[in-house]
């Protein structure tokens, strides 16, 4: 069913179908992806997660919080954790451990998913603009709010179990946007990404998962848990999501997600303007990416050892393998991507 008469500028809405939940990753075909597996030549693998503790404490993003272990407790009110099963049976020398996880989805190493990033858009041309997220899915229809302080919340449609049950495997090509300009704020346009591109000798192709190494990830391990939030939010490079060539770029190139090593892949610093009487979004590359293109972003990712690997072997390109947690309903995910060269 046709949830819209019309479709934001610049967006792929209806092109990949009516229904579709899952937009540039449904360019990820079988032959894709066996090209992808043919990256894979030496066999060593470098994960790319961050440990899910970090970066530690709630400064960087308040409404996320790290995350509690407990234990579980058994039927008999017992905690579950180093258990001997001789306090029930003499005769059994077994002991257990078994715990519980209370995990804010998007805290550290994560995927957003399409129902992450929606906007106020009038999509049935009624004069009244509605919440609605990519391809036209509706708040309060599709994708469910609270009613209450702890009724719970789903995305019905375009939710993360729908990018999972892909397994999202691929080939990703890393920008190693260190290389070029160290720790150093900046923000990247299309012109600074086209000319590292070149620099690397990098390709970029229909159905890729493009990389952003910035060394962001680098400075939130050495800090342990213990974020300088102000150099944080002063520091590595980001997208400029303000840049209408680079979003340009984005939605003829073929990528399927872009996956960073820093909090938001842009900077967070935009803002967001009204000019000519037009809103605009605060989160440009959000806005371009996930409500209008269909392309999934990765946030918080650890590319360092991977890139001084590729980086000493003169190589841009591996097999990207970054299924998120098949979790129904929800919005966004932690992961354990893995690449392999």
């Amino acid at each position: 069913m046709k949830r819209w008469s019309k479709r934001p500028e610049g967006s792929n809405w209806g092109d990949f179908g009516d229904e579709d939940e899952l937009g540039k990753l449904n360019l990820i075909t079988p032959d894709i992806r066996k090209a992808a597996l043919a990256t894979a030549q030496e066999g060593l693998v470098f994960p790319l997660s961050l440990p899910l503790d970090l970066p530690g404490g709630t400064e960087l993003i308040p409404s996320r919080y790290p995350p509690q272990l407990r234990a579980t407790h058994r039927a008999n009110g017992q905690v579950n954790f180093n258990y001997a099963f001789s306090r029930d049976d003499p005769q059994c020398c077994d002991v257990v451990s078994d715990d519980v996880l209370t995990l804010c989805l998007q805290y550290s190493t994560q995927w957003d998913s399409l129902a992450h990033w929606g906007q106020e858009f009038d999509a049935d041309q009624d004069g009244h603009a509605e919440i609605v997220y990519y391809n036209g899915y509706r708040a309060g229809q599709e994708v469910l709010g609270p009613t209450g302080p702890d009724s719970p919340c789903q995305a019905r449609r375009l939710g993360i179990d729908k990018v999972a049950e892909t397994g999202i495997q691929g080939r990703g090509v890393l920008v190693d946007l260190v290389a070029r300009h160290g720790h150093a704020f900046v923000r990247v346009g299309y012109d600074d990404l086209m000319r590292t591109l070149d620099q690397q000798g990098a390709d970029v192709r229909t159905g890729d998962l493009l990389c952003l190494y910035t060394g962001w990830a680098d400075l939130v391990l050495e800090m342990n848990g213990t974020p300088d939030v102000a150099r944080l939010r002063t520091a590595c490079a980001v997208l400029d999501g303000s840049d209408r060539k680079l979003l340009q770029w984005i939605s003829d190139s073929g990528i399927v997600a872009i996956c960073a090593d820093n909090l938001a892949v842009e900077s967070l610093s935009f803002g967001g303007r009204i000019t000519g009487g037009h809103r605009h979004s605060k989160f440009p590359l959000h806005e371009h990416c996930l409500f209008k293109q269909g392309i999934l972003l990765g946030e918080m990712w650890h590319f360092g050892p991977l890139a001084q690997w590729l980086r000493a072997h003169g190589r841009s390109h591996f097999l990207l393998t970054a299924p998120p947690l098949r979790l129904p309903g929800a919005v966004g995910s932690p992961c354990m991507p893995v690449a392999t060269v």
